[in-house]
């Protein structure tokens, strides 16, 4: 029923460095990212503009259809290579990525019908961890690309969304860590010290 795509290999700018593989409580940050997802999703695949970086993955490993579009274009790609018929994207850069959340998003779209489930988190709309019905969705992201939009929800008006509030997604994560992201150091040792506290 499930793709699970995780998104990796940006240019990380604030970073200085590729922050998929930065230790992160000594590994690689996007095995832990693995290691959390694979237990939820049918197909576990990866898109990256550069497959030579994480070949020790042992994923399927997918590049850009349309280069140059940024994170939509990420969208698009695993869209189109999903074999399931929901896909959830998940940013590399989620160290708290919820696997139960995005596994409930796709049920919840199996069941009312609807084309994307995008929780939205105190910082707004989590379009990086989100589940997409892979037929009208691709679609759809095909046509935004080509009228030349490039911001992820920028082809909501074209779809039916489910916007998950905290009522329904605080049962799968209370303190709402899906949503955390690492953009610069000091944040991704701050998510160290909160990886470390938690069970």
């Amino acid at each position: 029923m499930l793709t699970i795509s995780i998104q990796a290999g940006g240019a990380s700018r604030r970073m200085g460095q590729d922050k998929a593989l930065m230790p992160f409580l000594g590994r690689p940050l996007i095995l832990r990212l693995v290691e959390r997802l694979r237990p939820f999703a049918d197909e576990l695949i990866v898109t990256t503009n550069r497959p030579r970086d994480y070949a020790f993955l042992n994923l399927p490993l997918y590049t850009d259809i349309l280069p140059g579009v940024g994170a939509l274009g990420g969208l698009l790609t695993a869209l189109s290579a999903a074999e399931m018929p929901f896909l959830a994207l998940v940013a590399c850069d989620m160290p708290f990525a919820n696997g139960a959340l995005l596994r409930f998003g796709a049920e919840r779209l199996q069941a009312t019908g609807k084309d994307v489930f995008i929780p939205r988190s105190a910082h707004g709309l989590e379009p990086l961890h989100a589940v997409y019905r892979r037929e009208t969705c691709l679609a759809a992201v095909r046509a935004a690309i080509a009228a030349g939009e490039r911001r992820m929800i920028s082809w909501f008006d074209r779809v039916e969304v489910e916007q998950a509030e905290r009522a329904q997604w605080e049962a799968f994560d209370p303190e709402g860590l899906f949503s955390v992201n690492v953009n610069t150091p000091e944040e991704f040792h701050r998510a160290e010290q909160r990886a470390r506290q938690l069970p």
